[in-house]
């Protein structure tokens, strides 16, 4: 077999932290890294982590986590928690000084210790405005003086091929300085964006949110859905007071785990798993918090590609 001269002999390897249901690492994998180690506190996330991959190393809790158990990786990616950040609490935020989304700072206490070369973070746009954006200054500050280079971009998965818009901050943060980071994050060309553009005669286009799509005698649904919520007081599970399907005489009803799975891009059935579970609807909420929680594959995998191509 002929080799690509511009391909790594080695499969780049990953620490995935806050690793949830494997958005990152699917996407990653798809991309052609490899995922070396896994770090997720949630029984049911880690479940199926360990149903797609048996084989690698995973721990529970990051805060018990000693940097000489981290085995050598070239890249290490991870969402710290949101709910401390996200706007989806409606009501005052916590911030960095909360106890979950404060999990950041056991994050780059492990960065600290064994910087490695590349690091990818990800959480909600409303990080960068937690505390009036300093929350966001010291997340950017702190892996400033660690010696990284970085740049950061608020991403919609919309734009990647899945009807959802899911606006999300990432972070590239690497040693080898700013500019390559930035190369990460921004390609130089132009491609076409998956949104409506305004008519021939200057209005403005209807919103996709105002748009339904399949059949009013059967069902619809919005052609494009709100961001999938893992939390937040207005429902248990996803956002489904703005995400639902609609019938005729006004039924409506919840998306389905397997809908909310194709909404982030994951295979079908990929959050059931193989242990038996008796209570239906726990396992629903379970399968609808997890998928709320992740990160779109596709951008996942767009991401892994960038990455393999710039660094």
């Amino acid at each position: 077999m002929l080799l690509d001269d511009h391909a790594p002999a080695t499969r780049p390897r990953v620490a995935s932290f806050f690793a949830g249901i494997g958005g990152f690492d699917l996407g990653f994998e798809r991309a052609g890294l490899e995922t070396v180690w896994q770090c997720e506190i949630n029984d049911f996330c880690l479940d199926i982590l360990e149903q797609h991959w048996p084989h690698v190393e995973r721990v529970r809790d990051i805060r018990e986590v000693e940097s000489h158990e981290i085995p050598s990786a070239d890249i290490w990616v991870g969402g710290f928690p949101c709910q401390d950040v996200s706007l989806a609490r409606m009501g005052p935020r916590a911030g960095l000084a909360g106890s979950q989304s404060g999990l950041f700072y056991a994050f780059a206490e492990l960065i600290e210790s064994c910087r490695p070369e590349t690091i990818l973070i990800e959480n909600v746009a409303a990080l960068l405005s937690s505390n009036k954006g300093r929350d966001f200054g010291i997340v950017i500050r702190t892996l400033a003086e660690l010696g990284y280079g970085l740049a950061w971009r608020v991403i919609d998965s919309r734009h990647f091929g899945i009807p959802q818009s899911r606006s999300r901050v990432f972070i590239v943060g690497y040693l080898g300085g700013a500019a390559s980071a930035g190369a990460v994050l921004f390609e130089p060309e132009c491609g076409d964006r998956d949104s409506e553009t305004r008519r021939s005669n200057g209005q403005k286009s209807v919103s996709p949110f105002k748009i339904c799509v399949g059949d009013s005698r059967v069902g619809y649904v919005k052609k494009l859905a709100h961001c999938l919520y893992a939390e937040s007081a207005r429902h248990t599970g996803t956002d489904w007071s703005r995400n639902y399907v609609s019938y005729p005489h006004g039924a409506v009803r919840r998306l389905t785990p397997l809908e909310t799975e194709r909404l982030q891009g994951f295979p079908d059935d990929w959050t059931v798993p193989k242990r038996r579970r008796d209570e239906l609807e726990a396992l629903d909420s379970a399968r609808y918090h997890a998928c709320g929680n992740a990160v779109s594959v596709p951008v996942a995998e767009w991401l892994g590609r960038r990455l393999l191509q710039v660094l």
